[in-house]
């Protein structure tokens, strides 16, 4: 029976809410985000939830936790292939160390991101989080709660597994110069992805110290449309190199470039990156750049079981994965 005061076991949150002095909604923050609220604030509310006798779902599964032996990795896209291999190293990992794999799937949305992670953080133990969309502010926070992992994007203060962008754009650009390329362009990803601007940044810095020109188009997003919608632009402007910001981009621009009678590589030299599993079955085989994706999802998982452990030393930059140019039929001397 609950009294005016809102006390006793069926006390609610609104009824925390009113005698705090707060909105349900600052109640709310307050359990299942407590970085959004002061400490002051949510110091408040937990001494007057425990005066009613409130128990909000999260504090009492908090409460109840010791180890989950459950991680979550959260992706932007599920269905982009480049996540594929990053899963598998992530479940054989923790496999081998007794943890189980959640999936979540951001659908490129940041919003939807953000709710499936302040949803998921209760019942895990660590987070990978692959080419998140939320900033370097919201990803910190997270990091107060539990330990995370992050990859393919660099974030001051957290563990960060990426590839050496840097390298294989210039591996890229050393390959295109080879064949006689003098102008070269880059087709942009999202610009909310870290990654994109990474390899803008290094297709510049190759530009100054090889001697090419570089040129921008986008952004696209992603996908196999974003890249075939790019074509119409890379023809119209008679574009011949183009590096692409990731190999489904790479392929839905040669399908988009084949659909207006443009030929790959005989016309435009084509470079993705990725290496996904597609990139030597289409036609022609997709010249890329290859990152080891297993690597980065085994190596995120063994960071965080030895965080769990103790076993971790402290932050001295993002740890950088080797890649390399795999040269197929996409590319081709310039005309």
């Amino acid at each position: 029976m609950v009294n005016e005061a809102g006390t006793g076991s069926d006390a609610t949150i609104y009824d925390v809410a009113r005698v705090a002095g707060v909105s349900p909604s600052t109640v709310s923050r307050a359990f299942s985000r407590p970085g959004r609220v002061s400490a002051q604030t949510a110091e408040r509310i937990r001494q007057v939830a425990e005066e009613l006798g409130y128990r909000s779902r999260e504090v009492t599964r908090a409460a109840a936790k010791t180890t989950t032996k459950v991680l979550g990795l959260a992706v932007a896209d599920i269905t982009n292939p480049f996540n594929f291999r990053v899963i598998r190293g992530c479940q054989a990992a923790a496999a081998e160390a007794g943890f189980v794999v959640t999936l979540n799937d951001a659908q490129e949305s940041e919003a939807l991101e953000r709710e499936m992670l302040r949803r998921s953080l209760p019942l895990l133990d660590g987070l990978i989080i692959a080419s998140s969309r939320l900033s370097d502010t919201e990803l910190r926070t997270l990091a107060k709660s539990l330990p995370v992992v992050i990859l393919n994007r660099r974030v001051s203060g957290l563990h960060c597994i990426v590839p050496d962008m840097a390298h294989g754009v210039r591996k890229a650009a050393e390959h295109l110069l080879a064949l006689g390329h003098r102008n070269i362009t880059y087709l942009a990803g999202p610009e909310a992805s870290w990654a994109d601007g990474m390899r803008w940044r290094a297709v510049r810095e190759s530009a100054r110290e090889l001697g090419f020109t570089e040129h921008r188009v986008g952004p696209f997003a992603p996908t196999l449309q974003g890249g075939r919608g790019a074509a119409e632009v890379i023809a119209a402007r008679r574009l011949k190199a183009v590096v692409c910001f990731n190999d489904l981009m790479a392929i839905g621009l040669m399908q988009g470039l084949a659909e207006r009678g443009v030929k790959v590589p005989e016309q435009v030299s084509v470079v993705g990156f990725d290496n996904i599993f597609a990139s030597a079955l289409v036609s022609p085989g997709l010249t890329t750049v290859a990152a080891p994706l297993t690597m980065l999802g085994d190596s995120a998982v063994r960071y965080i079981t030895a965080t769990l452990t103790g076993h971790t030393s402290p932050e001295t930059g993002p740890v950088l994965v080797p890649v390399r140019l795999i040269v197929r039929q996409s590319t081709a001397p310039a005309a």
